[in-house]
């Protein structure tokens, strides 16, 4: 699994309900069409009124590799571009292990404790 994050601020505050609303099409279509995307969402932040968060997950690198050679992904770049400030951090983070936040008696755990 790859996840990637990040967060973008925009130019002008009050064009993020706009530029959230058109993104919308394009998380779904991205979601719908692109094989390999468990998640995608562009979503404002609650608590920074110029700030959009993201989030997505994807199954494999040749699932995202796809993507980044997708119409979804030069539009939602396109979008992006329009709107935002140069203030933007974009990560990428390869997951080998996945595992339940909470344990068989319903506590969060830090620890990854399927390995004990």
């Amino acid at each position: 699994m790859i996840i990637i994050t990040a967060t973008f601020v925009l130019a002008d505050s009050s064009t993020r309900p706009d530029a959230v609303q058109k993104a919308t099409p394009l998380q779904q279509a991205t979601r719908d069409t692109e094989p390999g995307c468990e998640a995608y969402v562009f979503s404002p932040d609650p608590a920074e009124e110029s700030k959009v968060a993201v989030y997505e997950l994807w199954k494999d690198r040749d699932s995202l590799h796809a993507h980044f050679d997708h119409e979804n992904y030069f539009k939602m770049g396109n979008l992006i571009r329009s709107t935002s400030g140069r203030d933007s951090n974009h990560r990428k983070f390869r997951c080998d292990l996945s595992e339940p936040v909470y344990d068989q008696n319903r506590r969060a755990r830090a620890d990854f404790f399927t390995l004990e």
